[in-house]
């Protein structure tokens, strides 16, 4: 990286020059550093085990210590998925990837904002927790917590007293889906982890990566038919003899070790499509690293995926020809009213990686029916996204709690919503929470700082209730994409400030 621009991202991650205040509207600019921090410190309030002595969201307390014990099997620590006290390994998973990814693609700019460090411990959280899940060449375990009784109550981890039920697939009751998102996530981290002093956490990450890249591909099946939550509705298409999640995971296998397996995998595998990125449907993930093989290391064989990935590109943009994501009057990519933000934010992070894998390349263009969009172009939608969840949208609204000074303060989170333990040092029950807690109008007694709600509804309309969990429940897999987004705007503002310097 240049110095004048490592200085100016430097000014920019201490709030110096153009960008020193959380925008609202169209009032400042959005100080892309801050939300950055944020965006990654939200982790630590979703941390589910016995929290570490450098611990910030200081509310929190160790909860679901014995997690696994039933099956003689330490599943502790892993991420709360949400506002709940579950932990789902197939969305964790999932974020544990685009938290890697986030980290491989923009490592300069999450290093200049002061938060390389909790980016990693991040992705180590939940890294460490697939590891443990993973007990054996043909076992997953796939969730933690009765999802249906916990559904049921409202009390906060650390008082929690709901099943702490264990899920998973094996060899006679396969999930392809959820081993290959598995293997996905470990193979991003092992390229976070690789040049590390210490290779022990690498070595084990690749290694159970493979394993489980071999589990997904060998015990072919759907985990729909074994999952109580979090299911993949995309599906198992075993007429073809692929998943998104296998192509998904071979690609950054592929990435990771250069094994000609892997890249076959990807060659006699091609096809699918979708016009939105989720924990569901991984195939504009696949497209876009089968995509960077094929612009930045000439793999011809890989073309098909460019043209997938390109027709994602086509749905999402505005004034395309070939749109399929509506954006609302506001300029908010709008996929579904059902925590929408997940998709936004997932697009806003494959954007930015396309835009920056089109211009090392010498790309000029991605070509739709009815236009022609640039590097810059694609990059800069991507950021009014970032900008719009910030602040620069109807409403002047934040959808980040804790960025600016208008943001949601009754999001649908137990532990956010019930006094911490540390000021009301008994137990909460079950009823009691759903009784005193839940029902109020009052702000949430705890700021769970960084967290990205749902969002609005399809008319930039937003309504500040703790009951609407489809608005106002925050998810691990929301942030996670965002923490990629967010560092790309950052860079694309440290340009704007160099191009001025210069």
């Amino acid at each position: 990286m240049k110095v004048w621009v490592l200085m100016a991202l430097m000014c920019a991650a201490v709030g110096l020059g153009a960008h020193d205040s959380g925008g609202i509207g169209g009032l400042s600019a959005p100080n892309y550093s801050d939300a950055l921090a944020k965006s990654i410190l939200f982790f630590e309030g979703q941390r589910s085990g016995r929290l570490p002595a450098n611990q910030r969201v200081t509310w929190r307390g160790n909860s679901a210590v014995y997690d696994g014990q039933a099956e003689g099997v330490n599943l502790t620590g892993g991420y709360y998925d949400a506002g709940d006290n579950v932990k789902f390994g197939f969305p964790m998973a999932f974020s544990v990837s685009l938290l890697s990814w986030s980290a491989l693609e923009f490592r300069d700019e999450v290093s200049a904002a002061g938060q390389l460090l909790y980016l990693r411990s991040a992705i180590q959280w939940g890294a460490y927790f697939l590891l443990r899940a993973h007990t054996s060449p043909t076992t997953l375990y796939t969730q933690v917590g009765d999802g249906n009784a916990d559904h049921q109550c409202w009390e906060r981890p650390e008082d929690m007293d709901t099943p702490r039920t264990l899920y998973k697939i094996t060899a006679s009751s396969p999930g392809s889906e959820a081993a290959g998102e598995a293997a996905a996530a470990l193979a991003a981290a092992y390229l976070v982890f690789k040049d590390d002093p210490d290779k022990t956490l690498a070595t084990q990450l690749l290694a159970s990566s493979r394993s489980l890249f071999d589990f997904a591909n060998n015990y072919r099946g759907s985990f729909q038919s074994s999952c109580p939550f979090y299911c993949s509705y995309s599906g198992y298409q075993a007429s073809i003899m692929c998943t998104d999640e296998l192509q998904w995971a071979a690609a950054w296998l592929y990435r990771a070790t250069r094994d000609r397996k892997y890249f076959d995998y990807l060659q006699n595998n091609q096809g699918g499509s979708s016009n939105t990125f989720s924990w569901d449907n991984k195939y504009p993930g696949a497209q876009m690293l089968a995509t960077r093989e094929y612009l930045l290391a000439g793999r011809s064989e890989l073309q098909s995926y460019k043209r997938g990935l390109d027709s994602f590109v086509c749905a999402v943009m505005p004034n395309s020809g070939n749109t399929q994501i509506r954006t609302t009057p506001g300029g908010l990519l709008f996929a579904s009213d059902t925590v929408n933000l997940q998709y936004t934010t997932t697009a806003a992070l494959l954007l930015s990686i396309y835009s920056k894998t089109l211009r090392s390349s010498g790309t000029s263009a991605v070509q739709c029916s009815g236009a022609r969009f640039t590097p810059d172009q694609i990059g800069s939608f991507a950021t009014s996204q970032v900008d719009y969840i910030l602040g620069k949208n109807p409403l002047g609204m934040s959808y980040m709690v804790g960025y600016s000074s208008k943001y949601p303060l009754r999001i649908h989170h137990r532990g956010s919503s019930v006094p911490s333990i540390y000021a009301l040092p008994r137990k909460v029950t079950c009823n009691e929470g759903y009784s005193s807690w839940f029902p109020t109008s009052s702000p949430n007694p705890n700021v769970l700082v960084g967290a990205i709600v749902g969002g609005p509804d399809g008319n930039d309309q937003f309504y500040d209730n703790r009951g609407d969990s489809t608005h106002t429940e925050p998810t691990t897999y929301i942030n996670a994409a965002f923490v990629g987004a967010c560092a790309a705007a950052l860079r694309r503002s440290v340009g704007d400030i160099a191009s001025v310097t210069i």
